[in-house]
């Protein structure tokens, strides 16, 4: 009985080849170049256009873009009723001198009390003038300008002598006292818009 040998091995099957990868398209091609620095290139004019836009909102804006402007005129008829004197304040100022703040104590004021009326102002040249009127020469708005400022000697505004001072800060005070009654306009502003602001001041109308 003859033996069976061992199976030979069967003939190795050929190998199977992937298929080659389809060519990319241009569009693909493009794709695959776009990097990260491609991508911030691509969006650099864009920044640069929102820069500029912002930039030239700021300068529209201008400095003062942040400004309160208030209306004194409420506060200044609160003086006017309850002080025992003729109330003084300027008026027929330019619109360029923006009120930016009044105040009184007259909400307090009972009869024979000192009044004491303030009015602030951002002027033309974006600096402060500030208004003072008060019966009490002790008043802290007027000592808060007028001590220990320096006399300069006095000069004609609107028609009345005012006292200019140099203050404690270096800036410019101008007053005028009458029957009591004391007037003070200071502030760092130029001494011209100070003058106007002076000129202006007037009894106030009931």
């Amino acid at each position: 009985m003859t033996e069976a040998g061992p199976p030979s091995p069967s003939p190795a099957s050929p190998r199977e080849e992937e298929p080659a990868a389809p060519p990319l398209s241009p569009a693909q091609q493009r794709a695959n170049s776009f990097t990260a620095a491609n991508m911030l290139r691509s969006l650099l004019p864009l920044v640069v256009i929102c820069l500029l836009l912002v930039g030239w909102q700021a300068f529209r804006s201008g400095p003062d873009e942040g400004v309160r402007v208030v209306d004194p005129a409420s506060t200044v008829r609160l003086a006017t009723e309850r002080a025992g004197y003729p109330v003084q304040a300027p008026e027929g100022l330019d619109e360029d001198f923006r009120p930016t703040s009044a105040r009184t104590d007259a909400g307090n004021a009972t009869e024979g009390d000192s009044v004491t009326l303030e009015i602030g102002y951002l002027t033309p040249g974006e600096e402060f003038a500030g208004f003072v009127v008060s019966d009490d020469r002790r008043a802290d708005p007027v000592l808060a300008v007028l001590l220990d400022a320096t006399e300069e000697g006095t000069e004609e505004i609107g028609g009345q002598q005012w006292t200019r001072w140099t203050t404690e800060r270096g800036e410019t005070a101008l007053s005028r006292e009458s029957e009591g009654v004391v007037v003070v306009v200071s502030g760092s502003a130029s001494d011209d818009e100070l003058r106007t602001v002076a000129a202006a001041v007037r009894p106030v109308e009931g």
